[in-house]
């Protein structure tokens, strides 16, 4: 019998469903259907973020599916260009504005910007404004190195909830997760069955994840997809994921993740495929360019 994965207790006692769906370069037009199918398929948790530009879609879907606000853990991101305590208020706004919500269960900052730290702080400083007066019911980061983490945390009254980075077989960041749990942050998988590995428009051609040969042997002898595998590592290793899909049988299959279980000696090969070779952009050399990007406000304006 596979052993069941719980939801996941943040380190402020909230609980969060391990997998969601996360949108990440999912076009608008696309979003609301996927996010109705998912939510109609079992799933409970939404990830987005403004700068993907579909937060008003992610809305939709959840209107149009028909499950409660209240059954469904949304979780949203502050971009760079609304870093500041006023503006980062401001930031939340916007966000439920465009996802027709009055709370988040998750507002994190998307990234560190170590070259304007100062403003990274005072966005985490709003976050914490925002948990008190009982706007959002977790706060968190997303790409925080281990020297990004410990220098929020001499000046945060809060730890951070969750941790969200790239995260796959190929690139485990295991200095980061050692961190996280240090300080009992939950570390959560962007880009967990190495979707990054293949995408379009990043330079180089990849190795696919998904088309990694011992992956393929795991999944064959579960009758499982490598999707599935790669998500069920996550998860019995304790961390959130959020895959992304538009095509409604792969958001039904990767759902499915939580009825295979993998073994020890399973676990140890899928950690040993580690390459140490980063997917998406380097945390720690931010583009100026990522603050000219200028999130639209939301319909209440």
């Amino acid at each position: 019998m596979t052993a069941p994965i719980p939801d996941l207790v943040l380190n402020n006692g909230v609980t969060m469903p391990p997998i969601g769906l996360g949108v990440f370069q999912s076009p608008p037009e696309e979003t609301a259907a996927a996010v109705d199918t998912a939510l109609r398929a079992g799933y409970r948790h939404i990830d987005t973020a403004a700068a993907y530009g579909n937060e008003r879609e992610v809305g939709e879907g959840l209107r149009r599916s028909g499950v409660a606000r209240e059954d469904v853990f949304l979780e949203t991101k502050v971009w760079v260009s609304d870093y500041g305590y006023d503006q980062t208020l401001h930031a939340f706004d916007k966000a439920t504005g465009k996802l027709g919500v009055e709370t988040l269960d998750l507002l994190i900052l998307h990234q560190p910007i170590p070259t304007r730290f100062e403003r990274t702080r005072e966005a985490y400083r709003a976050l914490e404004t925002l948990l008190a007066d009982g706007k959002v019911r977790a706060i968190g980061v997303s790409n925080f190195m281990p020297g990004h983490l410990d220098a929020l945390l001499e000046q945060a009254s809060v730890v951070p909830a969750v941790n969200q980075v790239e995260l796959h077989p190929y690139f485990q960041q295991a200095d980061v997760q050692a961190k996280d749990a240090e300080h009992g942050v939950l570390t959560q998988a962007w880009s967990p069955i190495g979707g990054i590995t293949f995408y379009p428009g990043w330079g180089e051609a990849r190795r696919s994840v998904l088309e990694d040969p011992t992956i393929g042997e795991i999944a064959a002898a579960h009758g499982a997809t490598p999707a599935q595998v790669m998500l069920r590592w996550h998860l019995q290793q304790g961390r959130s994921a959020i895959p992304k899909s538009v095509t409604p049988s792969r958001i039904r299959e990767n759902l499915e993740a939580l009825e295979v279980e993998l073994d020890e000696q399973e676990l140890a090969r899928l950690d040993a495929l580690e390459t140490g070779v980063r997917g998406g952009p380097d945390p720690e050399t931010p583009s100026d360019a990522y603050f000219d990007m200028v999130i639209p406000e939301g319909p209440e304006a």
